[in-house]
């Protein structure tokens, strides 16, 4: 049984719009919705977030420029793995699936899922309180166990298929889309902001200090626009692979900056430096300063099950990694198990589920958001690196503009953004790294299976 199983493959049933709407999703989450209070704590400078945030976003446009041609190129499930598997060694490959196991996905689900909890918190003010259930739940606790359903019942939804689960996202993502138009023109058109807002900074010196707060703020940033490479993780499940998945990464990209931008003016608008400051649920503080209380409440709401989103589109893409991993050989074989019914990789659906669980349970939020920064912004950067290698041996089914520039522009900040990272916050980004590193070993473990199951074949 398990045999004929391991032979049933994926489906092409994803169209342009449907696969742009997961682009988007990916990337439009917890991050957007949350870091903005967190980021003007460090940087004291609503002009200097802005301009970070804008570039961000080129940052994460020239990405999406080189993984269009690679994705087209190997329009197959399992994104920087099969290209670092083609392209560069196996091993940086499994590493990337390896760290996308633990962190690309898992993490971004508990992330969107904890988001999701501290804006329904601000509608519903009980949540806040002790809870008496026989022992006293507190306000965190209360929270995580919300979280923990939410990621279950997004889980139960995606193992019925990918269609439902592509229709249940479109929906998701264009209420999303619609959410932040809505709140946007709603809250300019109010008048009660104030455009001097821009312009309060607390002042300070350029230093080696104010350098290493701009990276580890960038490195936030990118955790907020990841999902830029969305597509390239479901290529086995795209018509047209070669034309619609570099093109889904681009228009999706490019219009989450412009929302992006939007937002954080909206933020600023709406708030001065001092009550925005290390708010986590800040578009409901900003709602409520325009529009009044009960309008907080509304649009907390209406963010917290936006979150939803984004939570469901990690959901689908994290598996399809693990399935092409099993798939080699490279991973747990009941990994490439697709459902015969469904045709998804149920089992992988459902691992992911239980690391998420663990990491909601575990760790405060900004180091969440610190560790999936550091370990997002390793295995891209040779993904990247890996165009110059596509283009060389001429491999390249597509060719994108802006080569080589973009290749370097994304190299160089990435780098850069990962070392200030580190060094403002070397905990989390350690944590990171060993990761990385743990990830090894399991890659030989792996590697000896295989060879056992070839001579056991041939004998």
């Amino acid at each position: 049984m398990r045999s004929e199983q391991s032979k049933i493959e994926l489906e092409r049933k994803l169209g342009l719009f449907s696969i742009t709407n997961i682009v988007i999703a990916n990337m439009i989450g917890a991050g957007i919705f949350t870091t903005s209070g967190l980021l003007l704590r460090d940087l004291q400078n609503p002009l200097l977030m802005l301009l970070l945030w804008f570039i961000g976003g080129l940052i994460a446009l020239c990405g999406a420029l080189s993984y269009g041609e690679l994705g087209a190129s190997f329009p197959h499930a399992g994104g920087e793995y099969v290209f670092l598997s083609r392209l560069l060694h196996p091993l940086a490959g499994f590493l990337s699936g390896w760290v996308s196991f633990f962190v690309g996905f898992s993490a971004p689900i508990a992330a969107s899922a904890i988001g999701f909890s501290e804006y329904l918190a601000r509608t519903i003010p009980f949540l806040n309180q002790p809870v008496h259930l026989g022992l006293i739940l507190s306000p965190s606790i209360t929270k995580k166990f919300i979280a923990i359903f939410i990621i279950l019942l997004f889980t139960m939804v995606h193992l019925r298929g990918i269609s439902l689960g592509a229709r249940v996202q479109n929906i998701l993502t264009l209420g999303k889309i619609g959410l932040i138009i809505f709140l946007i023109t709603l809250g300019f058109a109010s008048s009660k902001g104030n455009w001097h807002h821009l312009l309060e900074a607390e002042k300070s010196s350029f230093s080696f200090s104010s350098l290493k707060v701009i990276g580890l703020s960038l490195m936030w940033i990118m955790f907020a626009y990841s999902g830029w490479n969305a597509s390239a993780y479901i290529g086995s499940e795209i018509r047209k692979p070669e034309k619609h998945l570099p093109l889904s990464l681009l228009l999706g990209t490019g219009a989450v900056i412009v929302l992006y931008l939007a937002l954080n003016l909206f933020y600023i608008y709406s708030l001065p430096l001092e009550e925005m400051k290390g708010v986590i649920s800040v578009g409901g503080l900003a709602t409520g300063r325009l529009l009044g209380p009960s309008w907080e409440k509304f649009v907390s709401l209406l963010i917290a099950f936006a979150l939803f989103s984004s939570l469901s589109a990690f959901i689908i893409l994290g598996p399809r990694v693990y399935y092409a991993m099993a798939k080699d050989g490279l991973f747990f074989p009941f990994a490439a198990t697709v459902n015969p019914k469904t045709k998804v990789p149920s089992l992988s659906i459902l691992l992911q589920a239980m690391i998420a669980i663990v990491i909601a349970l575990s760790g405060a939020f900004e180091h969440i958001l610190t560790y999936m920064g550091f370990s997002l912004g390793i295995f891209p950067l040779l993904a990247v690196f890996g165009v110059f290698k596509l283009r060389y041996h001429r491999l390249a089914t597509l060719r994108l503009p802006g080569f080589p520039f973009t290749q370097i522009i994304y190299l160089m900040a990435g780098t850069s953004i990962l070392i200030l990272g580190f060094l403002q916050s070397p905990g989390p980004s350690i944590i990171a790294i060993l990761t990385v590193l743990a990830g090894i070993p399991a890659y030989f473990i792996f590697k000896k299976k295989i060879k056992i199951k070839e001579r056991q074949s041939i004998l």
